[in-house]
């Protein structure tokens, strides 16, 4: 497996532990599960720890975000941006999108806060939250995979 292999491998964890946070609201939507539920279904979940709630789930999902976003600009990029000038302009382009994933982030994150502290005010907030980071954060993975698999293979930097 490549370097750039190994990059969508993690995009994909992300990928998949977004879609299992929008089925779990999507549950609440429908009254087949409640607050209480999707808390329990969260805690089963590959980022988990004892006695989460949803709005801590979604605090772990941000920092991984982040933590996986300033990995990127702080070593990554600037080892590509070295070796492979030409990169430059996507590189910029990433770091740019990645300010607009952490502000789609902390939209969901407020969200999810909300209906932990409020259970009666409905997942209304958090589905249009958690759209608006879907089409944000999945838009940028692709992106992202589409520039740099092939030059990470070739230059091979140990991610």
């Amino acid at each position: 497996m490549g370097d750039g292999d190994h990059l969508v491998a993690i995009h994909d964890h992300l990928r998949g532990e977004l879609a299992q946070l929008r089925g779990l609201v999507e549950e609440v939507e429908r009254g087949h599960a409640d607050a209480a539920g999707a808390r329990h279904a969260i805690s089963t979940m590959t980022l988990r720890q004892n006695d989460w709630t949803l709005g801590v789930y979604c605090q772990t999902y941000c920092r991984v975000v982040t933590m996986h976003h300033s990995i990127e600009d702080q070593a990554m990029y600037p080892r590509l941006r070295a070796a492979d000038p030409a990169l430059g302009p996507a590189l910029d382009r990433m770091v740019e999108e990645h300010h607009a994933v952490h502000g789609r982030l902390e939209d969901v994150d407020r969200a999810l806060v909300g209906l932990v502290a409020d259970p009666d005010s409905g997942p209304a907030a958090i589905r249009a939250a958690l759209e608006a980071l879907e089409e944000t954060l999945l838009a940028h993975l692709d992106y992202e995979e589409d520039q740099l698999v092939e030059p990470l293979n070739r230059l091979g930097f140990g991610i």
